[in-house]
């Protein structure tokens, strides 16, 4: 059985890994990569949200599938039909990211269509008014039939978590999924994490949500053995960014293969881009999620501006890992430059320029450090026939190239990309069901200006 679960395992991963492809083929026109998320409908006293509760298997990519408790949205969606009836949309994990506007007041109605604990919504960072259900153990709970209606003001800008916390043991409710982002964007409407002028401008930004699930725990709970779950005794072994594991965390948001898991976790930028990562820890243990390429600039944690005056973000660490505890959230600057590298990295044969018209050393047009242009490799690549190729090799070391490669290798890296791994630094993390490669192994890729980053 061991055996035919590795042999599953790898050719599940290597069906996945080919569709990968197909998610870098599919970038869009736009230039601007923004989180995917729900914003509020209208309704009699303000925006709304209109959410609910109900369980539902999750797939993992080796073939075998989780028992699990998910929020979904009765308003929006991926367009799928609940079995529930018209109307309904699929339950997912992470639940639906929410997205509002700094000084609304939103209300958000519960319904629990399934879930055999009554559930509820804690939102942190703020103040939650709750009626209907029944009383909780922080708030009012929605059981079947008795939904409950929570309203807040989304007072100060940034990213938060919301997550259940009911029943006998409060932990079981996370540990099964009931936990999502809300993301709080500043009045004035700039691209910025925490208003204009706070030095926290941003080009692109993406949704790291880290998980961690036991299986033995959610295999207790399809067969009803609610009593069984204690903290002492959980071990988590499959390790989620985004409801996903590698290889399927690659492919693109709201795939039909993953009809319960719609967010992907492959960043993308232009050189210079600056990347805002919302990285969120929504498990039971710590994780240091590290990126690679450059240092990150952190910028807030917990919806909070690091800022010594209130006014700028200036107090934030350069650092390469995010260390993140559980429920706890951190917003976080990236951008590469190529900067002093040493070589041109668009290489020296293909007749390009680099001009900088505005001082700042770097061209105008492709974002290549000036100073570097016209010098070569400092390596002598070895021959293809000396090497083993990755999926994402491209051919060749320069941005934008593609070389030749050789029937069967390569073909996830259509644009000359740089991949720089985005991953978890607890090396069980990168496994799924001890198998490698598999749980929080993602990556962002570096392309060149001319290649369009999708929304």
């Amino acid at each position: 059985m061991r055996n035919m679960k590795k042999q599953n395992a790898r050719h599940g991963r290597h069906v996945r890994l080919l569709l990968v492809v197909l998610a870098l083929l599919s970038w869009g026109l736009s230039q601007a990569h923004s989180i995917k998320g729900i914003t509020p409908v209208g309704g009699p006293t303000g925006p709304a949200f209109n959410l609910y509760t109900a369980p539902f298997n999750m797939s993992l990519p080796e073939g075998s599938s989780l028992y699990m408790w998910g929020f979904g949205d009765l308003d929006q969606g991926a367009g799928a039909t609940h079995p529930e009836g018209a109307g309904y949309y699929l339950p997912q994990y992470p639940g639906p990211t929410l997205i509002v506007t700094e000084g609304q007041t939103v209300t958000i109605d519960l319904h629990n269509y399934g879930v055999p604990d009554p559930v509820s919504l804690v939102i942190a960072g703020h103040n939650v008014q709750a009626t209907g259900g029944q009383p909780g153990l922080l708030t009012r709970a929605a059981t079947l039939g008795a939904p409950v209606t929570y309203t807040f003001t989304a007072s100060k800008p940034g990213t938060y978590v919301y997550h259940s916390m009911d029943g006998d043991n409060p932990g079981l409710h996370s540990e099964m999924g009931l936990l999502g982002v809300l993301i709080v964007r500043p009045a004035d409407g700039s691209q910025t994490v925490y208003g204009s002028g706070t030095g926290t401008d941003y080009d692109h930004e993406y949704l790291y949500l880290l998980g961690d699930l036991d299986p033995n725990i959610h295999a207790q709970m399809e067969l009803g053995h609610r009593t069984h779950f204690t903290n002492h005794e959980r071990y988590a072994t499959v390790w989620f960014v985004n409801g996903r594991v590698y290889p399927d965390l690659l492919q693109g948001d709201f795939n039909p293969l993953f009809p319960h898991q719609p967010y992907e976790s492959l960043a993308a930028a232009h050189p210079r881009d600056r990347i805002l990562v919302r990285n969120v820890n929504g498990g039971h243990d710590s994780h240091p999620f590290h990126y690679h390429g450059e240092n990150h600039r952190f910028v807030g944690r917990d919806g909070n501006m690091l800022s010594s005056n209130g006014l700028v973000a200036d107090i934030g660490r350069s650092d390469n890992t995010i260390n993140s505890a559980p429920m706890q959230t951190v917003d976080a600057l990236w951008s590469w430059s190529g900067k002093d590298l040493g070589w041109d990295i668009y290489g020296i044969t293909n007749g390009h320029t680099c001009v900088s018209n505005d001082g700042d050393l770097f061209d105008d047009v492709t974002q290549e450090y000036c100073p570097d242009h016209g010098k070569p490799l400092p390596v002598n690549l070895p021959g293809v026939a000396e090497l083993t190729l990755g999926g994402f090799w491209s051919g060749s070391p320069y941005l934008g190239d593609t070389g030749t490669l050789p029937p069967g290798e390569g073909g996830l890296n259509p644009n000359g990309g740089y991949f720089f791994v985005w991953h978890s630094h607890a090396e069980k993390e990168l496994t799924t069901f001890d198998i490698f490669p598999g749980g929080s192994l993602s990556a962002v890729i570096v392309l060149p200006t001319s290649v369009a980053i999708g929304d």
